[in-house]
């Protein structure tokens, strides 16, 4: 699909670079009408200078399995005119933070969070994943706070046992931090019955926060394609 812009002709599909926070099964169910790409490498924003794109959204990036896009990276791409670039949710929110005066569009809680100072770290969004189907290998801490946040609110477990979940959880390097992990490591610091009741309900309610934000980035980048073709 292109379109007219001063003799050029526009690519009015968008790129949506996403994987493990939202995979591109469940993303074509909301959007069938976009060029979803693997999670964003180093030299994938410098590529796309060179694409008649207009629109773009930008979830998630890699963090150790190779080099993620830089700030600068992203930055020159923010310099080509008539241009849309959205993050939201993990690697995405992060650089929305960064260049958002320059332009770039950031939305979703995860944003606003890293934009208020209430978070402040890539370690509260970080995961590893499977590389051929982006199966997620470990835990992202915003989730692990939101879910446990959820938990509270819920009555299931008091402030104080959430304070401490919070800061074990942290305390796990990002690769190894998962929900398993989390229990064993504070097992004997919590009361055995509670930490029943709150590993039953991480089964039954555990949400994602990361997810929900990519799904509100899709909705969207849909809106705005719909909007291009009018």
């Amino acid at each position: 699909m292109f379109s007219k812009y001063k003799g050029r002709r526009i690519r009015l599909i968008p790129v949506i670079f996403l994987g493990p926070t939202l995979s591109p099964e469940k993303a074509k169910k909301i959007f069938s009408f976009a060029d979803f790409r693997p999670p964003a490498r180093k030299g994938d924003f410098e590529k796309l200078i060179k694409e008649d794109v207009q629109l773009i959204g930008f979830i998630d990036g890699v963090f150790l399995q190779d080099y993620p896009p830089t700030p600068i990276e992203v930055y020159r791409l923010l310099q080509k005119k008539n241009l849309t670039l959205i993050g939201a949710a993990s690697l995405g929110a992060l650089r929305a933070v960064e260049l958002e005066k320059f332009g770039m569009i950031g939305i979703g809680k995860i944003f606003e969070l890293y934009k208020k100072g209430i978070i402040d770290s890539d370690d509260e969004v970080a995961v590893t994943f499977s590389e051929w189907n982006y199966n997620l290998q470990s835990e992202a801490l915003i989730d692990i706070r939101y879910t446990l946040y959820n938990a509270c609110k819920d009555g299931i477990i008091d402030k104080e046992t959430k304070k401490i979940l919070v800061r074990t959880a942290k305390n796990i390097y990002f690769p190894y931090r998962n929900y398993d992990e989390l229990f064993e490591k504070i097992s004997g610091s919590v009361d055995e019955n509670i930490l029943e009741d709150i590993s039953n309900y991480v089964k039954t309610h555990r949400r994602s926060l990361k997810e929900e934000d990519a799904i509100r980035l899709i909705e969207i980048i849909k809106e705005r394609y719909l909007e291009l073709l009018k």
